[in-house]
């Protein structure tokens, strides 16, 4: 793919999501979100690979399913309520199908399916895309939406908490890994949006930025299997270093900045009371933690048998920018402190 095709759909991507951002009519929104996922199909067959155009087939079909619901769901409330406004939509049935058309397309469980097979498929750059830059649209218009269902996002957050822990349990392929990471990180905003909206802008910032360095990372590491994290030494050892701080920060453990969302969202489930929704989620979190773990055990504790061939690269100064990652990865490891400020700021 040429350069200038390759900026024309980027450019697009970003055009989609900028549109749905400033709509405050559902059709308009619709096709915002429409502009971003045609852009990005051929983002993901720019390999003419099999499983890339399999993966591309997939995410084509899942998404123009979640769009004809979306579309249906705001068509019924137009003729129940006489309104098209994003947020003057009141009525419960249109209102739960526009949540469950949304929940498809960013890969809330359990509409999630389609989510690891197509990430798994791709290479770490589309998948990065699609794990961070794709949810923004959906997740606007989930924001909103009043809460005419409350119980339904907290019904998708907890099942998708429960199926994004036991999802990644046997998985050695590091991008599945990261998909149902994704879904359970999800499932937190989705939480969130049932209780405090603003909570869930700070979990989205949080898993923006701990998914964007966790990709990086892996590109930088060149490792899509969980047995290549043996020889990532040889290859990168200051980001061998600092990548077990990547992977507590996702799993929440303080004192590192992925504690922060959970931390605040539990205390907000156990005030409204919601105090077993609130237990559930937080046992059901450390299911994501164990293959948190696993990684961190194969990247720092395990060394192949007899020397890899990648210690070449180690000898040799990398041609790449560091820059970009290491704030990332000061970002991920160190904003816990900032918290009141945070929590401030997005509440004023």
């Amino acid at each position: 793919m040429s350069p200038i095709t390759m900026s024309l759909f980027h450019i697009s991507l970003g055009l989609g999501t900028m549109m749905t951002f400033a709509s405050n009519h559902w059709f308009l929104a619709w096709m915002g979100i429409e502009i971003n996922t045609l852009a990005l199909i051929p983002l993901m067959v720019q390999n003419p690979h099999p499983r890339a155009v399999e993966a591309s087939t997939k995410y084509f079909f899942a998404q123009a399913t979640a769009s004809a619901m979306l579309l249906f769901a705001t068509l019924l409330n137009s003729i129940l309520t006489g309104e098209w406004n994003i947020p003057l939509i009141s009525h419960p049935t249109p209102s739960a199908l526009c949540i469950l058309a949304l929940a498809m397309k960013i890969g809330l469980a359990p509409l999630h399916t389609w989510l690891p097979e197509v990430i798994q498929a791709l290479d770490l750059r589309t998948s990065l895309i699609l794990s961070t830059w794709q949810k923004l649209g959906p997740l606007y218009l989930m924001y909103q939406i009043p809460s005419v269902n409350p119980n339904l996002f907290l019904l998708l957050g907890l099942l998708s908490i429960i199926v994004g822990g036991l999802g990644g349990f046997n998985q050695v392929q590091l991008r599945k890994i990261v998909a149902y990471s994704s879904i359970a990180h999800l499932g937190w905003i989705a939480m969130a949006l049932a209780i405090m909206p603003p909570l869930a802008l700070l979990a989205l910032y949080v898993y923006l930025l701990s998914s964007t360095t966790l990709f990086i990372s892996l590109m930088a590491l060149r490792a899509k299997h969980i047995s290549t994290l043996a020889i990532s030494w040889a290859k990168a050892p200051t980001f061998t270093a600092t990548f077990p701080f990547i992977l507590l920060s996702l799993g929440g453990l303080p004192p590192l900045t992925g504690f922060m969302p959970k931390w605040l969202i539990l205390s907000a489930l156990v005030k409204e009371p919601l105090t077993l929704v609130a237990v559930l989620a937080a046992l059901s979190s450390l299911l994501s933690l164990y293959y948190y773990l696993r990684l961190f055990y194969a990247s720092t504790l395990t060394m192949p048998p007899n020397n890899p061939p990648g210690t070449l690269p180690w000898r040799l100064k990398p041609r790449r920018n560091t820059l970009f990652l290491a704030l990332t990865i000061t970002a991920t490891a160190a904003l816990l402190p900032l918290t009141p400020a945070i929590l401030t700021y997005l509440t004023w």
